[in-house]
């Protein structure tokens, strides 16, 4: 549809989940959740979808947190404080009074049903704060508003063999839900397309007075999980007032970028799509992505051959050994000293890889001593650093002794 130049959000609130642990990524969110790890070297993974949120218009966000929040509270607030009306950071064991916090997706607006309600919000705009994407939420409430939805969903078209992953919806050719499964073995093709299935990408637009009874009831369920995908969304599937928003495609078909970075591997990925250019996906403004190379700099940055995803730094004066990055994504912070070689790696924040470290080549050695995924990728942290260092001083000194004697 043609989208309004200018719709008037002021009883519209955004309701931002950023509370999620993301333990598939291990020690990259031992002291910080997902939402807030780095994603460049100012950037973090909640700054794709608060640019979405300011790029659309909402002035009014509500922000869930549970897990490590003190990274994101500093970060909202400074990064983003002036792009709102109002900004309310509210922390899921403060607010309910127990430690467990917010018990489910739904649970977060269950528990901020007064703040909701003093707000005015008439529509709210529930988003994912852990996913890299471009969204053009404009055009989605527009379509909310037009088709009179209790709920409308956005939806991502993606191959349907891999579509057993997702919450997946069966729709019209007009887009409304007729059905919703979660993670099916035989997903429901898209109208007109059997090859591809509508997924679910976790935003929705909710109209507030159909919504509001619904969390009160289902938090009333002791056999809720109080999820919107399983619990909230099938009802509103069930009265026939659930519609699928699809997001526009380019000339070859391509819908703006959206990955779930929730694995090493998808976020080593995703990293360097972006990086690369490959990705179909609006930067959140004024945040480069980009390390820029040092020349002054006595590590890894300076004078770097590139092709690719693939980084050589030729020897530095007196080293004997090109410093190479193959697919490997150094966070900031991280150091790498000349001569090492890496492939696929991420290198945490606050690392210094020595010089005479090799990681890819070898994937039994790699797992000795760092994190390393059955798809090849390898995390290295300071701590399985140190860990490696203290290990080899243990053994070198044997290994000499050993050769005295021979």
């Amino acid at each position: 549809m043609n989208t309004p130049t200018k719709l008037d959000f002021s009883r519209t609130m955004g309701v931002l989940l950023a509370g999620g642990q993301g333990s598939r990524l291990y020690d990259l969110t031992r002291n910080e959740c997902k939402p807030a790890l780095a994603f460049g070297d100012t950037r973090r993974i909640i700054d794709f979808t608060v640019a979405g949120a300011v790029r659309a218009g909402l002035r009014n966000m509500l922000v869930g947190t549970q897990y490590r929040p003190e990274t994101l509270n500093m970060h909202m607030r400074h990064r983003w404080g002036q792009a709102f009306d109002t900004l309310s950071l509210r922390h899921g064991p403060t607010v309910t009074g127990h430690s467990a916090g917010y018990t489910g997706t739904a649970a977060v607006l269950a528990a901020n049903i007064a703040e909701i309600d003093a707000s005015g919000a008439e529509e709210i705009v529930v988003l994912a704060g852990d996913h890299v994407y471009d969204m053009d939420l404009t055009a989605m409430i527009a379509d909310h508003l037009m088709t009179g939805a209790d709920v409308t969903v956005a939806v991502d078209a993606v191959p349907r063999r891999e579509a057993s992953g997702f919450g997946v919806m069966g729709t019209d050719a007009d887009g409304r839900i007729r059905m919703f499964v979660e993670k099916p073995d035989d997903p429901p093709h898209m109208p007109g397309d059997p090859s591809r299935a509508l997924a679910s990408m976790g935003i929705y637009v909710f109209q507030w007075r159909w919504l509001k009874p619904v969390l009160v009831e289902d938090m009333a369920n002791p056999r809720s999980g109080h999820d919107f995908g399983k619990d909230i969304l099938p009802r509103a599937v069930a009265s026939g007032h659930a519609y699928a928003h699809t997001r526009p495609v380019d000339a070859e078909g391509r819908a703006p970028y959206w990955r779930d970075v929730g694995t090493l591997d998808a976020f080593r990925r995703t990293w360097l799509d972006l990086q690369d250019g490959h990705a179909r996906c609006r930067l959140p403004e004024g945040v480069g992505l980009r390390r820029d190379l040092d020349p002054g700099h006595d590590g890894f940055y300076g004078h770097a051959l590139r092709a690719g995803s693939l980084k050589l730094t030729p020897p530095a004066l007196g080293a004997r050994r090109w410093t190479m990055l193959d697919d490997t994504v150094v966070m900031p912070g991280a150091r790498i000293e000349p001569g090492a070689r890496l492939t696929r790696a991420i290198v945490a924040p606050g690392t210094t890889v020595p010089g005479d470290l090799t990681v890819g080549e070898d994937m039994a050695e790699d797992a000795r001593w760092f994190r390393v995924t059955s798809a090849g990728t390898t995390l290295l942290t300071q701590a399985m650093i140190d860990q490696r260092a203290t290990a080899r001083v243990r053994i070198q000194p044997s290994a000499t002794l050993n050769s005295g004697r021979i």
